[in-house]
């Protein structure tokens, strides 16, 4: 710095301005630099979910052809455990450079700090930068083979008329899907019994031998079963069909009741808050070229996954919006997982 003329100086002192201004974060000209030359080493896409799940399989999808346009390997890493939150705090706390990236889903970033607020330390809209989101399904409302109601109305219909006696299965207390339900049943002013599960796997092979009545999963879930015949699609949590099954229409185009009954499940990358915007926006800029490539969203497709590809500024203005939906669910049916 002593070897600096005075204007020079200046203009150091004028980019951290503007940087403060622009991010609040402080940013000189060396680190402006390296923002510039990111990556130059590997890339860790952390996945807190076990090897072999949904959001796994995803990370797989895109890892190739994502290491391929930073021109560094990208590697994914999976830190199961506690739902997610253990990998998911592990990268809040990573240093903020663009080399430790999260891909999660709606559970663990926006609804287990409502659920579990003991517990959970990380506050995933104020410690995460959200980078892509890049797919998302819908929740569906399935039923047992042999409930007699055939149609969203007849079921409706007869949970009123027998308050408590149907029973919903979802994979746990307070995840999106237990929220799904909570929500059809706010919207709807019914009552159901709530029975939760540790597996979904398991959940769709008792639904299909007449064990539950009723289940709120994933659409893709249940595309398989459904379309063999061996249970019931009653409708999504959507306003509109998904493109994975567009013959399944939205609960609420034959229950008036359930209308705004809209609840998704989504993945999306984040990296740990202060991440330089200039790495948030190439790698943004990457991952929605991965998400354009055929190949890419026809794996997406197959598995009932709609390839988004938002990008930073429209994922935080709708994670926002998500918190909301979310946080006024668990408010009124004071949902609780501890």
């Amino acid at each position: 710095m002593r070897s600096l003329s005075f204007a020079r100086r200046g203009l150091c002192q004028t980019l951290t301005s503007l940087a403060v201004g622009a991010g609040g974060l402080l940013v000189g000209a060396g680190a402006l630099a390296a923002d510039a030359s990111w990556p130059s080493q590997p890339v860790t896409l952390l996945v807190p979910y076990a090897a072999g799940g949904n959001v796994d399989a995803m990370a797989r999808w895109i890892q190739p052809e994502l290491a391929q346009r930073l021109g560094q390997p990208v590697v994914i890493e999976n830190l199961a455990g506690a739902g997610g939150v253990i990998g998911t705090d592990k990268v809040v706390r990573a240093k903020p450079d663009g080399y430790t990236l999260l891909m999660s889903v709606e559970s663990t970033v926006v609804i287990a700090k409502m659920v579990t607020p003991s517990t959970v330390r990380y506050d995933g809209l104020r410690d995460l930068t959200p980078v892509t989101l890049l797919g998302a399904q819908p929740l569906a409302l399935a039923g047992k083979p042999n409930l007699a109601s055939k149609t969203a109305a007849e079921l409706f219909q007869d949970i009123q008329a027998h308050p408590g006696q149907y029973n919903y299965a979802t994979s746990g207390v307070g995840t999106s899907l237990h929220l799904g339900g909570e929500l059809l049943k706010q919207q709807g002013a019914v009552s159901m019994v709530h029975v939760p599960y540790r597996a979904a796997t398991q959940i769709i092979t008792d639904l299909v031998g007449n064990q539950l009545d009723l289940a709120v999963l994933p659409l893709s879930m249940v595309m398989q079963q459904a379309r063999a015949g061996k249970l019931r699609v009653y409708g999504v949590l959507a306003d509109k069909a998904s493109p994975a099954m567009p013959e399944v229409a939205p609960l609420a185009s034959s229950v008036p009741a359930w209308k705004g009954a809209d609840v998704t499940v989504w993945q999306g990358v984040f990296a740990p808050k202060g991440t330089p915007p200039e790495v948030v926006a190439k790698l943004d800029g990457a991952l929605r070229q991965v998400l354009a490539l055929p190949a890419v969203r026809k794996n997406f497709e197959d598995s009932g996954i709609t390839p988004l590809g938002m990008g930073a500024a429209p994922f935080a203005d709708f994670l926002k919006k998500e918190q909301d939906k979310f946080g006024a669910i668990v408010a009124k049916g004071k949902i609780s997982a501890e």
